[in-house]
């Protein structure tokens, strides 16, 4: 049985986790190395890693806002972040395709939505495609609507969950 740690990223680990973002999304749907630097170094409380016996396999990432606008391209560097803000907003949600299909990406939710109820947040907000609302419906979000968003030439669609 595998050892599963829960830790929030330090700088150290933007190299990997940018190894993964590009495994797991297609071509400019994936994260620069520099987004993701800079969403550790700008909000390590939202930027939660998965360990599989000590190496890290996948994660969850986002910032807050008082106004959320899932289409703006330029909070995914954190322009208009402000940790205080009651607002969540997921950026990525990628486990290393070596480690799918084990419910690892269920774990790092479940576990980033408490970690959030415990910081006082309201709400959570996640872009997804068509194929994964129904997962997403699972796990307690509701569909809001087709995002305006075409970030990285797709199709996407716009998630809420009440904390």
């Amino acid at each position: 049985m595998p050892t599963l740690t829960l830790r929030n990223a330090t700088p150290a680990d933007a190299e990997r986790c940018y190894e993964i973002e590009i495994s797991a999304y297609e071509g400019d749907e994936a994260a620069t190395l520099e987004k993701i630097a800079t969403r550790i170094a700008l909000y390590p409380e939202g930027f939660l890693i998965l360990e599989v016996d000590g190496q890290v396999a996948g994660f969850i990432n986002g910032g807050c806002a008082h106004d959320v606008a899932m289409s703006d391209e330029a909070f995914k560097e954190l322009v208009g972040h402000s940790a205080d803000a009651p607002n969540v907003v997921i950026m990525s949600v990628v486990v290393d395709p070596a480690h799918q299909g084990k419910g690892y990406s269920t774990q790092l939710m479940t576990a980033f939505v408490q970690q959030m109820r415990e910081m006082g947040k309201q709400t959570i907000h996640l872009m997804c495609k068509q194929q994964h609302v129904p997962l997403y419906t699972r796990m307690g979000y509701q569909y809001v609507q087709p995002s305006a968003s075409d970030h990285g030439g797709m199709a996407w669609h716009e998630m809420v969950m009440a904390l």
